[in-house]
């Protein structure tokens, strides 16, 4: 993974003398519920340990959008179904972060997206949201999914799709839309998915780590 040894010179913190590395949760203000989906982020980690040769530690951090700390972490990952407020100063603390290597992904848990959207737009005017083809690399890693993102939970009929903001020809924020792959992450009697549908949601976001580290 030639890009996390980039990364890791950009986040001196990470654990590099313990041959491991942290991801992320997001915390924003506005009042959304930035802390959903608690088991999500684990469960991933352990299955991007175990089969795509991971080195992460097994409990993520938190890590507010506005502060420093955001710069120890190659990877953060940001949900929930409420209101997002991005001040000027984490809109300028969170652009400096995606320019110096750092990855955000977005994981619509159902109502964010009215709100998201403004304020992700605020990162990058110059770069707006993009609907990402099925032929990206980030759906043709270690798993392929042919049909692009796959769709987990059901919120108002619509396809699964997902966007993201590319700043020279590098995709530095992924946003899920219409999938709640994150629900799919969860222990499994949380939202009583079927192992397949688990699996396929593990699957797509160990694509996403992949990329993330990567490229």
């Amino acid at each position: 993974m030639k890009k996390l040894l980039i990364i890791l010179l950009f986040f001196p913190i990470v654990g590099i003398g313990q041959n491991t590395y942290q991801i992320a949760v997001l915390k924003y203000n506005g009042g959304g519920d930035w802390y959903a989906n608690p088991t999500a982020l684990p469960n991933l980690i352990a299955f991007c340990n175990e089969n795509i040769g991971t080195e992460i530690k097994k409990e993520p951090a938190t890590v507010a959008v506005g502060s420093s700390d955001i710069f120890n972490y190659p990877f953060v990952h940001m949900t929930g179904h409420g209101n997002v407020v991005f001040s000027s100063n984490d809109v300028e603390n969170l652009r400096k972060y995606l320019l110096a290597g750092g990855f955000l992904h977005v994981d619509d848990n159902y109502g964010m997206d009215p709100y998201v959207r403004s304020e992700l737009n605020k990162l990058f005017p110059e770069n707006n949201l993009i609907e990402l083809s099925n032929n990206h690399p980030i759906f043709n890693g270690k798993y392929k999914f042919k049909d692009g993102l796959p769709k987990i939970h059901e919120h108002d009929a619509g396809p699964a799709k997902a966007f993201g903001i590319i700043v020279d020809g590098r995709l530095v924020c992924l946003y899920t839309f219409e999938s709640d792959i994150g629900d799919g992450w969860e222990d499994s009697e949380v939202h009583n998915d079927s192992p397949a549908i688990r699996l396929i949601a593990l699957q797509m976001g160990a694509n996403i780590l992949e990329y993330a580290f990567t490229y």
